[in-house]
């Protein structure tokens, strides 16, 4: 017989665990499954910690959205909760004339995005803050951050169990089925049971996709395709970066370039690029660390040579092809699928983390 449980969320990411906080805090009684032994431990501990400001997305898009609602109520919640963070500010930097008109669509999207802070910066200027960093021109984010983001979800787990939610880790869903009175879940490892649930949310990450095939009688249509962009980062070794914000170039294809990125305790590092694989693997190769070299001397002409070491590596959850158009998030409830009680996230990559109380809001109103 299953188990008759309240509201089951599916991974304890960063995603997850807000979803799951917003469920305990509406008063219902929620169980997250994690397959491993911790939270996060995939994508939402394998990413910059950067808190984003919401300017690279379409406007109108679901990711522009939640990203700047998110930033908002993140902001709120790491001063109410006691989150290390700090606010360090963004240069998207130009390092060419060509390049110019790159970043003037960047401020245009960000007004239309809502956000109204940007403002360019000339290269006296640019200087005068960042002395070694050489560009023509930048932009000036002074609302991007960075985060303890392992301290973030330890935050949110302490809400969701502080309002009678629980994950149970070691806990694969290994499959299920679609019932008229709920969806049967079973579940793996050291828990081993079957359970029937009012409610679903499936936050997998990398895993979303799988995780849905293995539902029988939930549409196959309505799953989105699958692919694994992996970026790699590598640490400063051997001397510090005489930087005090962060450091973008102009956007590429699949990602926003390799830029710098300060952690809280000042420790510069440098990715993601774009490694597009099949299978899921976090091993960072070192030979790719020499087109980070050149990547990031176009603004950093001081870098020292051997001084890139090989960090770790995250891996985005595609829901487009390479050389296809960057997709928006896609979070699909009973409206879109037909399945009651029923929401599933897909390609939620950066910004993930500056989105996810945001997204929570959103999976809330799905249910709703």
């Amino acid at each position: 017989m299953a188990e008759p449980v309240d509201a089951v969320v599916v991974g304890a990411g960063v995603v997850g665990l807000a979803a799951a906080r917003a469920l305990a805090m509406a008063g219902r009684d929620v169980i997250v499954l994690e397959q491993h032994d911790l939270i996060g431990s995939e994508t939402s501990s394998r990413h910059s910690e950067v808190i984003h400001a919401g300017i690279y997305y379409p406007p109108g898009s679901l990711k522009a959205e939640v990203c700047v609602r998110g930033k908002h109520l993140l902001y709120d919640f790491v001063e109410s909760h006691g989150v290390p963070y700090k606010k360090l500010g963004k240069l998207i930097v130009a390092t060419s004339e060509d390049q110019i008109p790159a970043l003037q669509q960047i401020k245009e999207r960000a007004e239309k995005n809502g956000v109204h802070d940007l403002e360019f910066l000339s290269h006296n200027e640019v200087t005068a803050r960042e002395p070694e960093l050489r560009c023509v021109t930048a932009l000036w984010s002074p609302s991007t951050g960075v985060i303890d983001s392992h301290a973030y979800m330890l935050a949110l787990q302490g809400d969701l169990e502080e309002h009678g939610g629980m994950i149970a880790f070691m806990a694969p869903l290994e499959g299920g089925k679609v019932t008229e009175d709920g969806i049967e879940l079973h579940v793996g490892g050291l828990h081993g049971l079957t359970m029937k649930a009012k409610t679903v949310v499936v936050a997998g990450g990398l895993h979303s996709q799988t995780i849905m095939r293995h539902i029988e009688g939930f549409p196959a249509a309505s799953i989105p395709p699958q692919y694994f962009c992996k970026g790699n980062y590598y640490q400063l070794t051997g001397c510090s970066a005489p930087f005090k914000s962060l450091i973008y170039p102009a956007p590429e294809a699949a990602g926003l370039g390799v830029h710098l990125t300060l952690d809280l305790g000042g420790q510069a590092r440098f990715g993601p690029d774009v490694e597009w694989i099949d299978e899921i693997d976090y091993d960072v190769d070192p030979r790719r660390s020499d087109s980070f070299y050149a990547a990031v001397r176009k603004y950093w002409p001081g870098l020292p040579d051997d001084s890139l070491t090989p960090a770790y590596a995250g891996i985005r959850p595609k829901i487009q092809a390479p050389g296809e158009a960057a997709a928006d998030y896609m979070i699909q409830g009973p409206g879109d699928h037909g399945v009651a009680g029923l929401v599933n996230l897909y390609g939620i990559e950066s910004p993930g983390l500056t989105s996810s109380l945001a997204i929570a809001e959103k999976v809330m109103e799905k249910l709703a």
